[in-house]
């Protein structure tokens, strides 16, 4: 049952995109070769030995999905089975085990149920955002893989990435830091990526920015991502989104790619040169948080140039029913012919 106190004492309209203390996470341990049991735990520290390999070393991955209340009072969490596949890529990526699909998806229920009284309410602005973390806790010196593992997946209400919801942002091209180098960790969704976007990003927040923007680590030449999100632009029917050995594979870019397929576009995944952003109609970044930023402009700052693809300041059409879309099979306004959406009941 919902605890209503809490319901009305939480003011979902004005959620920032940070941690609220909710009442349980899930955990599950890999010792003697093997996952086991999944945990329910209301205690939000970890204890970890002081030579963890995700202290040291890196082996650390993490993935973000969220969980909605529909209209008719149900709760949908948007592609779990899509997270637990690229978590399993991280794993393979940093010598981890994989953590099984169905054990995944369980967690996620468990989880999810478990703090139902802080899922938002419906056209609240504001969704339950859900953290599933993997680290190499057994002990290490040496730069070897740990024999044990922890996966932890913890939720917590959250509102709009960015503070106006659905409208345009301007972004700058920083090209002083690289977030990933090709045939690096750039396609793994591991912490040490965020780590070194974080001086980039301080950069283009103090300038006024919304986030900054990556050019290839090794030409400079081709758009690379949006800070921590996915690039996406449109122009003469087509959405077009940059192929690259150093991006994160967005699971709400790939959602797009084939709604827009479904639209009727033409979709292209392929290097995409800075000077072809005065090509597109519209631009957008895209990724579990925002779900799409509209971009309003990129800067290019070293070189004097300011590609405008707002003209008007609002976001374009086609990104505009594209959102529409995606939110409508999260929220189960409209159906879901794609299998994308798990009920949690």
């Amino acid at each position: 049952m919902l605890n209503n106190k809490v319901m009305k004492e939480i003011d979902w309209s004005n959620l920032s995109f940070g941690y609220m203390k909710t009442d349980y996470n899930v955990r599950c341990y890999y010792r003697d070769g093997k996952w086991g049991e999944l945990e329910l735990c209301s205690e939000e520290t970890l204890n970890i030995h002081m030579a963890a390999t995700c202290l040291h070393y890196g082996q650390e991955a993490f993935e973000g999905l969220k969980a909605y209340r529909g209209k008719d009072g149900k709760i949908r969490v948007f592609r779990p089975q899509a997270n637990a596949e690229r978590l399993q890529s991280t794993c393979n990526g940093i010598l981890m085990p994989e953590f099984p699909t169905e054990l995944f998806c369980e967690a996620v229920k468990k989880v999810v149920k478990a703090n139902e009284r802080f899922i938002p309410p419906y056209e609240s602005g504001a969704s339950l955002y859900i953290r599933p973390l993997l680290i190499g806790t057994g002990a290490q010196v040496g730069v070897h893989p740990a024999s044990e593992y922890l996966f932890v997946v913890f939720v917590t209400p959250v509102g709009p990435y960015f503070k106006g919801g659905f409208a345009t942002n301007p972004y700058v091209i920083i090209r002083q830091f690289d977030r990933a180098a090709p045939l690096g960790t750039g396609t793994f969704k591991v912490g040490g990526n965020y780590a070194a976007s974080l001086r980039a990003n301080k950069m283009a927040h103090d300038a006024g920015y919304a986030s900054e923007f990556y050019l290839d680590a090794k030409e400079k030449k081709y758009i690379d991502e949006c800070g921590a999100a996915n690039f996406f632009g449109i122009k003469n029917n087509t959405y077009v989104t940059p192929l690259s050995t150093s991006i994160l594979p967005s699971i709400t870019n790939r959602s797009l790619m084939q709604l827009a397929e479904d639209m009727g576009l033409k979709v292209e995944r392929r290097p995409i040169s800075e000077e072809e952003l005065e090509t597109f109609e519209e631009a957008g970044a895209c990724g579990t948080a925002a779900v799409i930023s509209p971009i309003e402009r990129i800067d290019d700052l070293e070189n004097n140039r300011s590609y405008v693809i707002a003209k008007d300041g609002k976001p374009g059409p086609i990104s505009e029913k594209l959102y529409n879309k995606l939110r409508a099979i999260q929220y189960g306004d409209e159906a879901d012919p794609y299998g994308w959406v798990m009920i949690v009941e």
